[in-house]
């Protein structure tokens, strides 16, 4: 932060971040039941059971490929372990992402920051006067934010200057993070170990852009670069190599759209692939509007993306429903049968 122009300070910045968010562990509680039970009920619980059951599909499914997309802030929210579990025991393939979710939330807490309750009614002007962010009701500390910047800026400076999808560029921060992490397990770190590549289609709207920015202002001739349309040739490459593939969609926005034209981007480049078989999406958005965040899956089949045959929306606020999928997952333990693709292999 630039002190000359900073705001000043106010004295209540230490009682306002004095609740730190803590995110939730699927691994132990077991939510089978729950899910058994909204099963028998209606509207969105059994729109959430529905959802559980597909996603216990795609993991039966030996050779159904699965993408986890995020966005919007669940990680922010509370559910950054339960991603990091989702990778560690084998229950997502790769990840689409938006750069919030990758750099302002799991990189930012992989060095030792943290996100706080807060609150949705607080006054955003004194909230400005403490330099402190606002998610709705989750504060962060734009102090660490800024820091979370330049370390981005010093990790750029040190790479070799040449063009890097974003999979390739996080891969670095995982190669960082080994070293330097002051919280382990992180969803980068634990992608790093276990092959999972990360794609964020929109890199640079988020603290990796605030970081390249100033890496490229302070190397003006030598300097890396973000290739997008590589990127979406890798992406669309795993979808080539898959079988079958499954989504599991949490928010909309560029992720969701990015791996749906997967199929497209192959058909264009004369591979013949199925749609994605399985899809499940978690949004709170209004599909009367026409925008991709809210369009249904039923919706995505017209433009050939999604089969309709196993698709459930749950129209829900992501970290409400969520951590029950996924503990009803992990407790069913199909994982454990599974082999891991390893895709991060094919790029080297």
């Amino acid at each position: 932060m630039n002190k000359k122009n900073s705001p000043n300070i106010g004295h209540n910045k230490k009682s306002l971040l004095n609740s730190p968010i803590e995110h939730i562990d699927i691994k132990s509680f077991d939510a089978r039941k729950i899910i058994d039970g909204m099963a028998k009920m209606s509207f969105t619980s059994r729109d959430t059971a529905r959802a559980a059951g597909i996603y216990n599909e795609m993991l039966e499914d030996k050779n159904c490929s699965i993408f986890l997309t995020i966005a919007g802030s669940t990680s922010a929210g509370g559910c950054m372990d339960l991603y990091t579990d989702l990778v560690k025991h084998n229950m997502v393939d790769a990840i689409v992402a938006t750069g919030a979710s990758i750099i302002d939330m799991d990189f930012f807490e992989a060095l030792g920051f943290k996100h706080y309750q807060g609150s949705q009614f607080q006054d955003d002007t004194e909230l400005r006067n403490n330099y402190i962010d606002r998610i709705y009701d989750t504060y962060i500390d734009e102090e660490e934010l800024q820091a979370c910047d330049k370390t981005i800026c010093e990790i750029a400076n040190s790479l070799k200057p040449k063009p890097y999808t974003s999979r390739e560029f996080i891969k670095e921060l995982g190669k960082y993070l080994k070293k330097n992490a002051k919280k382990r397990d992180s969803l980068i770190e634990s992608a790093y170990d276990n092959n999972v590549p990360i794609f964020c289609p929109a890199f640079t709207d988020s603290s990796a852009g605030f970081g390249l920015v100033m890496h490229q202002e302070q190397n003006p001739k030598n300097h890396i670069t973000i290739d997008s349309i590589r990127e979406f040739r890798e992406l669309t490459e795993i979808k080539i190599q898959s079988k079958k593939s499954g989504l599991l969609m949490i928010g909309g926005g560029v992720p969701k759209n990015f791996i749906q034209d997967t199929v497209i981007c192959a058909e264009l480049l004369g591979k013949n692939v199925d749609m994605h078989k399985y899809a499940v999406q978690i949004t709170v958005a209004d599909s009367r509007d026409g925008a991709c965040s809210s369009s249904t899956l039923k919706e995505a089949s017209s433009w050939g993306k999604v089969d309709v045959t196993k698709e459930q929306m749950v129209f829900a606020e992501a970290t409400s429903v969520l951590p029950l999928i996924a503990s009803d997952a992990y407790h069913n333990a199909e994982w454990k049968n599974r082999e891991r693709k390893n895709f991060s292999k094919i790029f080297g």
